[in-house]
């Protein structure tokens, strides 16, 4: 129960803070003409952070801490993503769902390819905390442990998908949408400032 709770708690604390990842899980909700055209998007990002823990639980943050030269190249990777994610995410335009700019299934899953395995945040994070958090079990706890990471991760996406579905009810003009996605600009240019200070 304790392992589980842990991971609960862990997984909620690492995937609550708005990034670029939720802020597109959450727009494909709110852009797609129904719920199931946008369910790529989050089955995608859910799909990574799987992998993502998986990699973590069993080994992967033992390396990437024991290389410091990997961990200061997966930091500037980010940092460069990240502002340029912040461009774009700044100059888009958002779509309505009577607009034909919904993204297509193919690059909805690129998309949230790239927003997930090219975030150094959600990558550095989910080694460093998850990953470490992870040693402190064994056997069978580690496993619950694990699954209640998993879980959160799958639930989360839903969520914000579903709510971004119902956030493009309540705003058909489009005008909050516009708004949200400058305010997201902002939070991850200061992200990558705040992740370019701890680097140096």
């Amino acid at each position: 129960m304790e392992a589980f709770l842990h991971g609960i708690v862990l997984a909620f604390g690492l995937i609550l803070p708005l990034g670029v990842q939720n802020v597109f899980v959450f727009s494909q909700g709110a852009t797609q003409p129904n719920l199931l055209r946008a369910l790529p998007a989050s089955v995608t990002a859910a799909i990574c952070d799987t992998v993502l823990i998986l990699l973590a639980v069993f080994g992967l943050s033992l390396i990437v801490l024991q290389f410091e030269w990997l961990r200061i190249t997966l930091m500037s990777v980010g940092i460069l993503f990240l502002l340029y994610m912040g461009y774009s995410i700044w100059r888009s335009s958002p779509a309505t769902a009577d607009q034909s700019e919904a993204l297509p299934i193919k690059k909805q899953i690129l998309f949230a390819l790239s927003v997930s395995l090219l975030n150094p945040h959600a990558i550095l994070d989910t080694i460093g905390v998850i990953g470490t958090s992870a040693l402190k079990y064994n056997g069978t706890e580690q496993m619950i442990f694990t699954t209640a990471c998993v879980l959160i991760s799958w639930l989360w996406f839903f969520g914000l998908t579903i709510t971004g579905a119902s956030f493009q009810k309540l705003d058909s003009s489009g005008n909050l949408m516009k708004i949200f996605t400058k305010c997201s600009a902002i939070f991850i240019w200061a992200t990558a400032c705040y992740l370019a200070i701890g680097l140096l």
